[in-house]
């Protein structure tokens, strides 16, 4: 049985988290909270497996709330949002960066045509959760970490040049690739792809949410746009992204992969074909093995590989899976990832063009 406490402000909205939750049988709501002083009180009362943070609340807010649970009494917690508007959603970013480790949209009412399926992706969120047993709080960017030479990866040598970088992630994801993003200079010569997995409604917020500590542009990849180096584009929701010849994104509707779309494993596939050897592509923390085989295809096809190390994510699934596949040609952590990709990209030529 899974304990949950739920931090809500509406008496009507937690009530109705209250009952969603409830009604599954492998959970049990042992306590709720209407504020962040009073989440921070009920942690130690009931000492809950997960906790559904809502972030506007009187008193203390989710965000300050999440800080404290962290640094007192680490446990899961999932934002649950009622607002998907970027420009409300920083504050939400920024619990994660506290150590929160999901964000999902309110689950819409009873009658609504989605709420069968916001209601399930709740309940399986909280039960995902649960088994994360080692919640960290990141650490700020280290921008004097030294760079790891091409050698200290256990490279022969660098190839000629770096065309694209394909980052993917999951669970723990948007603070790892905030600090891969803060630690890249404004004259880093490749454009970056990145698959976050994420609920719904928050990519926007997510890539604004980036781009105010990264040095390079952050966007919402467009279907048919141009790659452009010194540039990340960010997968949007509900659409597969790949790469095509001649530098271009293409965003498609076909199926999910590995029950998810977008899928790391359906870009990296596309990035290994058209850039093969040209290319530098990683997983951060995140559940599952989504893009560990294309991981190890690009490997193959003799670009540079990495998977983000076992101490600093938050849950070591798909990175774990990359290394037991001897697909990962470095393991680091998030801050010299970014120094190896500075030193990857100033040793392989500076002529970015598209293929």
């Amino acid at each position: 049985m899974i304990k949950v406490l739920v931090a809500e402000d509406s008496s009507v909205v937690r009530e109705f988290l209250v009952y969603i939750l409830g009604s599954d049988p492998g959970i049990r709501v042992v306590g709720t909270a209407n504020d962040g002083e009073q989440a921070i009180e009920a942690v130690k009362r009931y000492r809950p497996d997960v906790i559904t943070m809502d972030i506007h609340m009187p008193k203390m807010d989710g965000l300050d709330a999440t800080r404290r649970i962290m640094e007192t009494d680490p446990t899961p917690i999932v934002i649950v949002s009622g607002s998907t508007d970027p420009h409300e959603t920083e504050t939400t970013f920024r619990a994660l960066e506290a150590g929160a480790l999901a964000v999902l949209k309110r689950p819409n009412g009873i009658g609504h045509p989605d709420h069968e399926t916001t209601t399930r992706e709740l309940v399986q969120t909280v039960k995902l959760m649960s088994e994360v047993k080692v919640v960290r709080r990141w650490p700020r960017v280290r921008r004097d970490a030294p760079a790891t030479r091409p050698a200290e990866m256990g490279l022969a040598r660098a190839p000629a040049q770096v065309r694209i970088v394909a980052i993917g992630a999951s669970t723990g994801g948007p603070p790892a690739l905030h600090t891969v993003l803060a630690g890249l200079p404004k004259a880093f010569p490749a454009p970056v792809l990145i698959v976050q997995h994420m609920a719904g409604g928050f990519i926007q917020g997510f890539a604004e949410w980036l781009a105010q500590s990264a040095s390079l542009p952050v966007h919402v990849a467009a279907h048919g746009e141009t790659i452009l180096p010194g540039h990340v584009y960010v997968a949007p929701d509900e659409h597969q992204m790949k790469v095509e010849h001649g530098g271009k994104i293409v965003l498609t509707r076909d199926a999910p992969e590995n029950g998810l779309r977008p899928s790391v494993s359906y870009l990296f596939r596309s990035v290994a074909k058209v850039y093969g050897s040209a290319a530098v592509a990683g997983l951060l923390t995140g559940m599952g093995r989504d893009g560990a085989e294309e991981l190890r295809l690009l490997k193959e096809k003799g670009a540079v590989t990495f998977a983000q190390d076992k101490d600093s994510s938050v849950v070591h699934g798909m990175p774990g899976e990359a290394i037991k596949l001897d697909a990962a040609t470095f393991v680091l952590p998030p801050d010299k990832i970014a120094a190896a990709l500075v030193n990857l990209a100033n040793h392989r030529g500076r002529n970015i063009n598209g293929v």
